[in-house]
């Protein structure tokens, strides 16, 4: 099952470009997932549970597959935007990956994934609290920038929602290489609309398969996972 906590209308077949399909939610506050974390934190010390997997895991199993495919290098600098937990990082070095770094703004996150990280023996994965925003050039030359859900969670800020959106495309033509890979997985948005998002300074590659659904002869997905280029 995928998970689809805070999605907006990509499940609706009929939404097309529109950026205010969906309105603010307290998913786009920094106070919901410094909450969230600190109690999945509290939860994976007293069990050993690591939290949800945002997405389910087929997700991640997903952008590993096109990782494969597109013979991306294990030494390729990867970046985790918006790591959570950490999940992602651990499939990642259990595929083979050795140049791993994760951010969150929540320093519980950071906690969280360090933990998870040493659990799996784990210690070589670069981990920093940073606003992906206002990285302020501190992320540079990635080969490969992966979003699951995190432009969705800046989406939903109820504060300066289109501003955040700018920046996020601004920090992540500074975070790639030029031909570097921007991987996003995101329940909020369509197709059309992030490739109308990330317009300027990328090259749209391929859509990867999600589940879908037929509703009233239309056929819709539930969740949006595409890959990018970074051009110049």
């Amino acid at each position: 099952m995928e998970d689809t906590r805070g999605c907006g209308d990509a499940t609706d077949p009929g939404n097309k470009c529109s950026d205010n399909d969906f309105g603010p939610s307290k998913l786009g506050t920094k106070e919901h997932w410094d909450d969230a974390y600190e109690k999945e934190l509290e939860t994976f010390k007293d069990i050993g549970d690591v939290g949800d997997i945002w997405f389910g895991e087929e997700s991640m199993s997903r952008v590993l597959r096109w990782m494969e495919r597109a013979e991306i290098p294990e030494n390729a600098a990867i970046l985790d935007i918006g790591t959570g937990n950490g999940a992602f990082l651990v499939e990642l070095a259990k595929h083979g990956y050795r140049n791993l770094s994760g951010i969150d703004y929540s320093p519980a996150s950071v906690e969280l994934a360090r933990n998870v990280l040493q659990a799996e023996d784990l210690t070589d994965v670069t981990l920093k609290e940073m606003d992906f925003l206002n990285h302020q050039g501190q992320l540079k030359d990635f080969d490969v920038c992966i979003d699951k859900g995190t432009f969705d969670a800046i989406s939903l800020n109820p504060h300066n929602t289109e501003e955040g959106k700018e920046l996020y495309v601004q920090a992540l033509k500074d975070a790639l290489k030029d031909k570097g890979f921007f991987t996003i997985t995101s329940c909020n948005w369509t197709k059309e609309q992030l490739r109308h998002r990330f317009t300027e300074g990328f090259e749209f590659v391929q859509e990867l398969p999600t589940p879908s659904f037929q509703f009233g002869g239309e056929r819709g997905n539930t969740v949006s996972a595409l890959i990018f280029k970074r051009v110049h």
